[in-house]
Parts: structure tokens; sequence; C-alpha cells
């Protein structure tokens, strides 16, 4: 099951995410009880987490869903005309992503991957409120750092139970569901470019590179964690104006998914509807100094999931 956040005639609603259309959560429901004479309780909000893993209207979701998939031309007829998407989480409380998961990716950098015995995630944040950013959204290219931006696609989970001091044996029960994040990356942030440099001037550069606005984009939609019972053989691409540049596995990670849950829930409690990022492979473009310009199309995609498309544009 796929679940979207989209936007009709100004309104946000939950719908179920179909490759050409989108359902309305709402919509569906309402067709499947008339004609199933089943009692459906889905609500009408925009909130996708009540309808995944841990939610409370999980099961009639996933009834809805199986029924859509058995009935494609009642889908078809119910589908959203001019739907925009949105991000599936709006306003996560926490946006973590991870930094060198891939060995790869470490190794085009110039760095030395070591093995996950003797290294531990490197986790960080973004602001969320203004750096996340809608499936098929312009990316702002920043004015003040606008030569050297470059894309990361990455497999995301969304958190659905609390988890404080969770093992990795079960680290997965805590998860609603996945989606792909574009980790969009300033390389060469440096303000104050007369400054007297300092010993952590390099990581806090990289850091901030990070935080520009827009460069977040999450979506299309979320793959309920059920329908995704081993994130760690998922394929995933990016490409840009349709030339693949990034061509991976999530087998490849360091550190998969549940080991990154048990990690930073060792000291962060993970509430939910907490957004974490794991990592991007290799293929970036400053490991051959290419970078994105105004008018470029992304296009992230991950197996069982789908394609996030985004397009550059100046800031």
């Amino acid at each position: 099951m796929r679940l979207c956040r989209f936007e009709q005639d100004g309104k946000a609603q939950a719908g179920f995410y179909f490759d050409k259309h989108i359902v309305p959560v709402a919509a569906a429901a309402k067709a499947v009880q008339g004609k199933t004479d089943r009692k459906l309780s889905l609500g009408n909000g925009d909130d996708l987490l009540p309808l995944l893993p841990q939610g409370k209207r999980h099961a009639d979701a996933k009834r809805v869903a199986a029924w859509l998939e058995k009935h494609p031309n009642v889908a078809g007829e119910l589908a959203a005309k001019g739907a925009r998407l949105r991000t599936p989480v709006p306003r996560p409380n926490k946006l973590f992503l991870l930094a060198g998961n891939y060995a790869k990716h470490i190794e085009e950098g110039g760095g030395i991957a070591v093995a996950r015995a003797k290294t531990f995630p490197y986790v960080f944040m973004k602001p969320a409120s203004t750096a996340l950013n809608h499936p098929d959204g312009d990316i702002p290219i920043p004015k003040v750092s606008p030569d050297h931006i470059d894309w990361e696609c990455e497999l995301a989970f969304v958190i659905g139970k609390t988890a404080k001091g969770v093992k990795e044996a079960d680290a997965l029960k805590h998860v609603a569901g996945y989606t792909v994040v574009n980790d969009i990356s300033d390389r060469e942030f440096k303000p104050n470019p007369d400054r007297e440099e300092r010993k952590n001037d390099g990581f806090f550069d990289w850091l901030h590179g990070k935080w520009h606005d827009g460069f977040c984009p999450v979506g299309p939609c979320i793959t309920s964690a059920d329908a995704i019972p081993n994130p760690q053989k998922l394929k995933l691409t990016l490409k840009v104006n349709g030339e693949l540049k990034q061509n991976a596995s999530t087998a490849l990670q360091i550190f998969p998914v549940a080991a990154v849950i048990e990690f930073i829930s060792s000291y962060v409690s993970l509430e939910p509807g907490d957004i974490i990022s794991t990592g991007t492979p290799a293929g970036v473009g400053n490991a051959k100094g290419i970078y994105l310009k105004a008018g470029d199309k992304l296009e992230a995609a991950i197996e069982g999931i789908g394609v996030l498309k985004n397009t550059m544009v100046l800031g």
C-alpha cells in the first residue's frame, strides 16, 4: 500500500498513490463501503500516520487499498483531478539524515570506508520547516552560493511508534513506512570568504551547505512498512535530465535501517512522524565536478516506492 498527501482545490487530503493517479482516501472508503457493506473509518484529514502500521486505521486502509488494486477501473473513476502532490509528512518533529553510509560514496569523495564494527553512523539534521520540499516542487539554487549544488538519492523511513533504547532486532517494528529523499547539497558553501580559517570550518561549511531552503524534497508517497519486509533489498537510481547518475542497492549500506534506529534511539527518543534518511550511494556530481543548474530535471527513484521528481530553479 502506498499513501500520499495531495492538494486539490486548495485543500490538503490523504490519498492512495498509484503510478498514474491518486485516489482520495475518503472517496475510496465511501465507494468500498457502498459496494461491500463493510463499515470503514479512514477519516477526512491529510495525516497519513493513522493509516500506516501502528496507526489505528491501518487495517481498514489496507482493506480499501487491496479492493482498489482488484478494481482498477473504479480506482480510475475515483482519481482526483488536478491533484498536486505534497510532502508526505509536512511537520516532522525531527528530520535526521546520514552521511557516509555507503562505502563507494565515501571512497568517491576521497575517504576510506571502515568496517561497521569500527565506526558508528554519522547523523545530522536539516531544518524541517524550511528544507522540506514537495514532490514535483522547484528547488531554488541559493544566490549566496549557486555553483556547486549536488544531488543525493536516499531511502528514508518514517517512525510510526515511539522508539527509545530499541535493539536492532526489534527496530523495524517502529517503522511506519518508507519514502524517497533527495538530499540536495551545496558542496562549496563558504560564509565569509575573507575569514580566518579555524580547525572546524570545513565541517560546518559542509553542514551549512545542507541547510538551504527547499534542499530536502521528500515523496512522492510513503510505502507501508508491511509492504517492504526487507528494506535492505531495494534498488535506487537517480537521473538528471534523463541521464542515469546513481544506480545502487540499499544492500550496500554500512548501517542498515534497523541499526540506524538502534543507534539514534540510544540517545534520542524517536517519535511518530520523525523522518530518517539513510545516506546516498556513489554517483554524486561532486565526484566528477558536475553540478546542477537552473532547469535541470531530477528523478530520484526507489523500488517499491516511486519516483521523486523535482526541477532546479534560480533562487
